[in-house]
């Protein structure tokens, strides 16, 4: 077992202890879950965030497109299986098409050739593949670095680690630098998303809860 999936079971096994619980029937590991969220704040702000303006600043963009890309291109393929899955069968078709033109003519996703043939872009995982079948998304979780989550997602998060092609980059170290590498490529993207929220919101846990709620359920109701 990987250490996604260790992280994984352990906030599972954490949750469903009861070791932090509200009377808020909507959200009822409620006192974890902030303390979870303001530790994955404190991480940010020491750390995530500082690396990712750095990273922009110093980062050429057409650097950032390149690798925004080529993480994403590797997504596609998962994206494709589980829309399989659910059933969607012509997105899953495109999605495949889109990684193979993007790994082959865009030099090996570097370059999103797939979006110029009108290939779209969709987004599926193993969570939202269970919620299509039925499954329902339990209590609302925060895991540690991960964020926001639900028991379902949080139980798909070992199939999801499985599905990741970086995963299985040889050698070990390159694969390391490269799981690095997307996590502060990712935090960079949010920055100006996180600025707003950070003057909008007068509870920023709450906003943050709801809006994740709200959007994993979209997901899984316009899957089906």
């Amino acid at each position: 077992m990987n250490h996604k999936a260790r992280i994984a079971m352990l906030v599972m096994a954490a949750g469903l202890g009861g070791c932090a619980t509200t009377h808020n029937p909507d959200d009822p590991l409620e006192g974890f879950n902030r303390a979870m969220f303001s530790f994955n704040e404190t991480v940010d702000r020491a750390a995530l965030k500082p690396v990712a303006q750095a990273y922009t600043t110093v980062t050429p963009s057409f650097v950032q497109t390149g690798i925004g890309n080529f993480f994403g291109n590797l997504g596609d393929l998962w994206t494709s299986v589980n829309q399989l899955l659910q059933g969607n069968v012509a997105n899953g078709m495109s999605d495949l098409t889109r990684f193979a033109v993007n790994t082959t003519l865009g030099l090996g996703g570097l370059l999103d050739v797939g979006t110029e043939a009108r290939l779209p872009k969709h987004k599926a995982d193993f969570g939202q593949t269970l919620g299509v079948w039925g499954v329902a998304a339990g209590p609302y979780m925060v895991l540690p670095v991960f964020g926001p989550s639900n028991l379902r997602d949080t139980a798909a998060l070992p199939v999801d680690s499985y599905g990741d092609l970086w995963l299985y980059k040889r050698p070990v170290n390159w694969r390391n630098v490269g799981y690095g590498v997307r996590m502060i490529d990712r935090r960079a993207q949010l920055l100006s998303a996180g600025n707003l929220l950070d003057d909008a919101a007068l509870d920023k846990y709450q906003f943050v809860r709801d809006a994740y709620v709200q959007r994993r359920q979209s997901q899984v109701d316009n899957a089906k």
